[in-house]
């Protein structure tokens, strides 16, 4: 790996870049329940993923310095209750979403995408994955994908943009890590003063602000395999989707299920 991070790896408690690995995830899962006990707010990072993993058990890597994949521990104390936890992805993807507007200042159109993904234009920049780690300590380890200097041919699918194709001329990976983890380390910080109250440390506002699933028209793939068709109302306290089925007044929470954004009708 040729990029350097020290603006980045200034806010973190460890920082550790990777020339290679077939996902940070997994290394900072197996780190976080090893016997050298990596604290809070450490990081890994690489910009050669070859086997990252996606929601719903889905693979994925992007070819060598291309992308950039960060992955953050999040040790659980008594201000972040287990409950809590479902909000450190939406959290992790509201603080990508403001760093890549950062980069991007021209646009105006680089949104949130529930629960996880980070879109421009309606195409994906980026996703987040979490992952609980169990043990002494509970942990979660959030882990971020983003695309920097993909080209078209270099997508894995056509519903996906880079950064350089998004507008960025000489995209910089330490100030868009500086910026990323700046926002959600704030982000995390407001959020475990109330003691992982969403709406009273605003992340539920927030999040819901710069989401643009929120009056969208969508499909939703439930587990099981049924499909949920209408308008998505709002975020619930809990971090959930809030659907309206067409035809019906009723409002459907959402926990967990594969989201497409339709044109209106």
């Amino acid at each position: 790996m040729t990029a350097e991070f020290p603006r980045a790896a200034a806010l973190t408690s460890r920082f550790e870049i990777l020339a290679e690995t077939p996902s940070t995830n997994d290394v900072l899962v197996a780190a976080a329940g090893g016997s050298d006990g990596w604290p809070d707010l450490s990081v890994v990072v690489t910009d050669t993923q070859t086997a990252g993993k996606g929601r719903l058990g889905r693979s994925w890597q992007s070819p060598a310095g291309s992308a950039l994949a960060v992955s953050v521990l999040v040790r659980a104390d008594a201000s972040l209750r287990i409950d809590a936890l479902g909000w450190l992805p939406l959290a992790a993807g509201l603080a990508m979403t403001r760093a890549v507007r950062g980069a991007l200042p021209a646009r105006t159109d680089v949104s949130l995408k529930w629960p996880n993904d980070v879109l421009v234009g309606g195409r994906k920049v980026c996703g987040v994955l979490s992952e609980l780690v169990v043990g002494a300590t509970p942990s979660v380890v959030v882990g971020a994908g983003v695309n920097i200097t993909m080209t078209e041919e270099q997508l894995p699918v056509p519903t996906a943009t880079s950064l350089v194709l998004a507008g960025a001329e000489h995209p910089d990976p330490d100030a868009l890590l500086e910026a990323y983890l700046r926002e959600f380390f704030a982000l995390l910080s407001a959020f475990r003063a109330t003691g992982g109250d969403a709406q009273a440390s605003g992340l539920q506002a927030a999040v819901t602000d710069a989401c643009g699933t929120v009056g969208s028209r969508v499909s939703v793939e439930l587990p099981g395999g049924t499909i949920l068709a209408g308008v998505a109302r709002g975020i619930d306290v809990s971090g959930r989707i809030v659907v309206q089925a067409d035809g019906s007044a009723d409002l459907t929470p959402v926990s967990a299920g594969d989201v497409t954004h339709l044109r209106p009708r």
